[in-house]
């Protein structure tokens, strides 16, 4: 259960809001010269990671105010293939939150929703947004009820969200799912070091997570009933910094077999990624990041043919590949330790046609000659 202190957060939100001038909203309006209320508005059906909604590469017209609306959900994840269970915290139901895609000048409007069947506080904190705390202060909600927040996208880029709740909680609840993305476009789209256009046939989402479940005197990983059941003991392994599993969209293998990405050959990919908690490295096997924005920030010229990209912790980043060869690539964090042990791999599953000229086997596996 949330303790009185956040409690009182919550209604020291309440008022932050209540006390805020009704004109604030007209003032930033006036300042770029645009009246909110006059502006189309785009209701947005999220949909559940790798995949991302439907929307324009391109803006169409003029700046628009982007609904969304996103219900936390506690609940049991399990993680591995032993069953091990995560009391889980998330976004709309997935590990990661769904992304969210707009353009820049776009206004941001999201209903945040807190079932009272939840436990917990939550909150969410917008790397993209402008303003103390992300968002953080006036979106705390307490099971049973939900906010709405609107910011404006100044910035193009993808950027992290997560929950903040307070303190301890920050850290505890980002490690138990509660983050995601949103992608900001430039309004005329995606752009390489020359300027010339960027598009993309496919997008793909990965959230990388980190976690950190408890094990008992034998070794064994613990299952708890509830998230505030397991919150001391988590904290006392996440204080560690030694995560038992590093893992992309929710659980070892989330991104494999029947679940890997598909793709064609000569289909171009953007590969969006995150990790709200640690630094990681993505490395596609086999492939490339034929532009890759490792900062995530669009406004800045895209590096060019890297085969491992840099995501920093609490960050974003993304890469565009064109594939040219048919068959499962495995993408992967290529600390390999984190990647093969504590199941940081996903696939991508090409079909086409093979090319001899990329790659040929010259000669098949046999005895070595004798002298």
């Amino acid at each position: 259960m949330f303790t009185r202190r956040q409690a009182m957060m919550t209604a020291g939100a309440a008022a932050v809001v209540a006390a805020m001038p009704v004109a604030a909203d007209a003032a930033r309006a006036a300042a770029v010269g645009t009246d909110i209320d006059s502006l189309p508005r785009q209701k947005v059906t999220l949909v559940a990671p790798p995949y991302v909604h439907a929307h324009d590469q391109v803006a169409k017209g003029g700046p628009k105010v982007m609904e969304f609306t996103m219900t936390i959900e506690e609940k049991p994840l399990v993680i591995d293939d032993e069953g091990t269970t995560l009391q889980a915290m998330t976004f709309n139901g997935s590990v990661p939150g769904p992304l969210m895609v707009v353009h820049e000048g776009d206004y941001v409007e999201l209903t945040l929703v807190n079932p009272e069947t939840n436990s917990m506080p939550h909150n969410i904190d917008f790397h993209a947004a402008t303003g103390a705390l992300g968002g953080g202060a006036l979106t705390l909600i307490n099971p049973g009820e939900q906010t709405t927040l609107r910011f404006r996208a100044t910035r193009s880029g993808t950027f992290v969200y997560h929950c903040a709740p307070e303190g301890a909680m920050i850290p505890w609840h980002v490690v138990s799912g509660m983050s995601g993305a949103i992608m900001v476009l430039p309004r005329d789209g995606l752009r390489n070091e020359k300027g010339e256009p960027l598009r993309y046939d496919r997008i793909f989402y990965i959230g990388e997570n980190d976690f950190y479940i408890p094990r008992d005197a034998d070794g064994n990983f613990i299952s708890y009933d509830s998230p505030g059941e397991s919150y001391a003991d988590t904290v006392e392994v996440m204080r560690g910094l030694v995560p038992t599993h590093v893992v992309f969209n929710g659980a070892r293998g989330a991104l494999t077999g029947d679940n890997a990405m598909k793709a064609k050959v000569g289909e171009t990919v953007l590969i969006v990624h995150s990790q709200a908690n640690r630094d990681t490295r993505p490395h596609l096997i086999g492939g490339h990041g034929d532009y890759v924005w490792e900062e995530g920030k669009f406004a800045n010229p895209p590096a060019r043919d890297l085969e491992t990209w840099f995501i920093r912790g609490g960050s974003a980043g993304a890469a565009i590949y064109t594939f040219l060869q048919p068959g499962i690539y495995a993408y992967v964090n290529h600390n390999l330790i984190e990647a093969v042990e504590l199941g940081a791999t996903a696939h991508f599953l090409v079909e086409g046609d093979w090319d001899d000229d990329l790659m040929k086997q010259v000669k098949a596996p046999g005895p070595i000659p004798a002298l």
